[in-house]
């Protein structure tokens, strides 16, 4: 700031100073100097000042929204041209850079129907073989692909759209290939690193950034990345102190990117903010809308998440995952078969897709539609293939955790399940249930039995009751199933339940005579049974008496 100057801008002379010395340094800066230097704020001061002392001929015009347009100030430049093609004597090649800002400022109709009042050449394919993806005019966009010829401009098009369409290899190559022969070219290597950050590669991505940030250390595009990498490799703090030195370094010429900044910023705070800022970046930040879908989601608010995606035509791999899960969560909560089998679908085009089959979400997609399908050996070769990668993930072992008791892996399962340190999930019936029954396969029939002490009387403890009665007599934990029995027969008076209890309370008696039981354990069972009231009590009694157990 000019009020904080610690030296002054002059020093004290001893010589005095003629008017013609002065004049010889005060030099008015010129346009070229501030365009070659890329200082746009510089450019467009020095425009407006000539545009107020009256010399703002048309080409002043051009350099205006030109130095606007590289400013990111899409919509002052789209004024500027508007008003040159107002006048009768505008070049038609005004049609294109006006068709550009609409383009910028997502107005792709009124872009296209600009584009086509312009003249033949690159710029105009360019721009047309942008618009076609935007339609998702395949036939047409093909058409502009065939038109594009081996030059920069035309090359690092063809290898954005290769981005934009998920074909992040294909766009490393050719960024490759123009890196080969122009190594002047430095911010080329920051849309090598963004592709590989989209591969999940971010430690290659975070050195091949760095040959662009010792050169431009200011540069918030590089830096937001850097920041997007260390959030993968590290965590949100990491992040964020990456982003909170963009206030030091940046000026107010990097304005155009502070909604994606904030958009960040909520990310790498797990979502505090995220109903402040997202809502009104949904047609900014093309993340944005995902993000929030994913906040709905983890705060069980579905219906939210569902709408947001319903009218969304998936064109990405982010966009696919996420209605397949929207409309798993949904189906679950509904017990929708059709919400299910559409989430099933959305996972298998992903996991089967040639971009993503490799990837870490493309398997865990795999992953996901056979769980649906309920086919779970097939789970876990995809789960096994990437568990290194979520040794402390509550969710991954939720999910692995029941894939390994579907399989009959109890032992595996029961040490998976108990890594979840999550509150929330440890509360879900789910989660009880694939416990109780590995603690029941495994011997441990005492800690099922914990398990349901603990809960409160509900549907679920009820249900949990039916499961402990039933896979403990299937393991023969006779006593337990007694006791499981015993509770549901009380809680409902069905015939079936006196019929387990009654066969269990003599397995525990069958279990004293071979002594594999304690013989302590006969009065509890002789307790449990005159809790009915059934002829057949006193007979079961008297048996036992006679063997002399009491």
């Amino acid at each position: 700031m000019i009020l904080s100057r610690a030296k002054p801008a002059i020093q004290p002379q001893t010589q005095s100073v003629t008017a013609s010395t002065v004049d010889k340094k005060r030099k008015v800066p010129k346009l070229e100097h501030f365009i070659s230097s890329r200082d746009y704020t510089g450019a467009i001061t020095l425009l407006e000042f000539s545009k107020a002392i009256g010399k703002f001929d048309n080409d002043t015009r051009l350099w205006l929204g030109y130095t606007a347009f590289h400013l990111g100030d899409y919509r002052k430049a789209m004024e500027t041209y508007q008003l040159i093609l107002s006048e009768s004597n505008a070049e038609s090649i005004v049609h294109l850079y006006l068709a550009s800002c609409y383009f910028f400022l997502g107005m792709y109709k009124e872009a296209d129907e600009e584009a086509q009042k312009g003249p033949t050449c690159k710029l105009q394919n360019r721009l047309l073989f942008h618009l076609s993806h935007k339609f998702n005019d395949e036939k047409r966009l093909m058409g502009y692909h065939q038109n594009l010829q081996d030059v920069i401009e035309d090359q690092l098009s063809l290898a954005s759209i290769h981005y934009l369409r998920s074909h992040y290899q294909e766009a490393i190559d050719i960024y490759k290939r123009i890196l080969l022969e122009n190594r002047e070219f430095l911010a080329i290597n920051v849309y090598v690193a963004m592709c590989y950050y989209k591969l999940d590669y971010y430690d290659v991505s975070q050195e091949v950034l760095s040959v662009y940030l010792q050169h431009f250390p200011d540069s918030l595009i590089a830096v937001n990345l850097k920041a997007c990498n260390h959030f993968r490799l590290y965590n949100g703090k990491a992040a964020e102190a990456e982003l909170n030195t963009l206030s030091e370094k940046t000026t107010t010429s990097f304005r155009f990117a502070e909604d994606l900044i904030k958009h960040n910023m909520v990310v790498f705070r797990g979502g505090e903010g995220a109903l402040q800022v997202f809502p009104r970046l949904l047609d900014v930040v093309p993340e944005a809308r995902l993000n929030l879908v994913i906040h709905h989601l983890r705060n069980d608010d579905i219906v939210s998440a569902f709408n947001l995606m319903k009218d969304i035509e998936p064109s990405t791999p982010q966009e696919y995952i996420l209605k397949g899960i929207v409309n798993a969560t949904l189906g679950q909560e509904q017990e929708s078969r059709d919400h299910l089998k559409i989430a099933q679908q959305y996972f298998q085009l992903v996991g089967g897709s040639a971009s993503e089959c490799d990837t870490i979400p493309g398997r865990q997609c795999m992953a996901s539609c056979f769980f649906l399908l309920k086919q779970f050996d097939d789970v876990l070769i995809y789960l096994n293939s990437i568990k290194g990668y979520f040794y402390n993930d509550d969710i991954f072992n939720y999910n692995y955790g029941q894939a390994k008791v579907a399989t009959g892996a109890f032992e595996e399962a029961e040490e998976i399940l108990l890594m979840i340190q999550s509150e929330k999930l440890k509360n879900e019936y789910a989660y009880l249930s694939h416990l109780a029954r590995c603690f029941i396969m495994n011997k441990k029939p005492r800690m099922a039995w914990d398990l349901y002490l603990k809960m409160e009387t509900s549907s679920e403890s009820f249900s949990l009751l039916q499961l402990i009665a039933n896979d403990c007599y299937k393991m023969g934990h006779y006593l337990h199933s007694a006791k499981a029995f015993d509770v549901l027969e009380r809680l409902d008076p069905n015939p079936d339940y006196w019929e387990g209890k009654r066969g269990a309370c003599i397995g525990v008696l069958q279990q004293i005579l071979a002594n594999e039981e304690s013989k302590d354990s006969l009065r509890e069972v002789v307790s449990l049974l005159r809790n009915t009231s059934n002829p057949q009590v006193e007979y079961i009694i008297r048996i036992i008496k006679k063997v002399g157990y009491l």
